[in-house]
C-alpha cells in the first residue's frame, strides 16, 4: 500500500497570514487600544512594529509589560 508523504513541508505555512487592514497604520509611539477577547480590554503604545506589519509590540498601560500580538493571534489593535 502506497504511503501518502508532503515534501518540503518545512517551507510551507500552516495557514495564510496577512494583517487587517487597521494593522499596516500602526506607527511606533501610537497610541492604541487592544481588545483580547470580548469584554478585555486594555490600552498601551505601539513600541515596534514588523515590516511586514504581521507582528506588533505593545507597551501596556499600567505597568503591567510588553506584549507581542501576531495577525493570526485575532486581537483587535485599534488607534485610542
Amino acid at each position: 500500500m502506497a504511503r501518502k508523504t508532503t515534501k518540503n513541508t518545512a517551507e510551507v505555512p500552516l495557514r495564510p497570514v496577512e494583517p487587517g487592514p487597521h494593522w499596516s497604520a500602526l506607527r511606533e509611539g501610537d497610541r492604541v487600544s487592544v481588545r483580547l477577547a470580548p469584554g478585555f480590554e486594555t490600552g498601551g503604545r505601539v513600541s515596534a512594529v514588523t515590516p511586514d506589519r504581521t507582528v506588533v509590540w505593545v507597551d501596556l498601560d499600567g505597568g503591567r509589560g510588553r506584549t507581542l500580538l501576531h495577525c493570526s493571534d485575532r486581537v483587535e489593535i485599534l488607534p485610542a
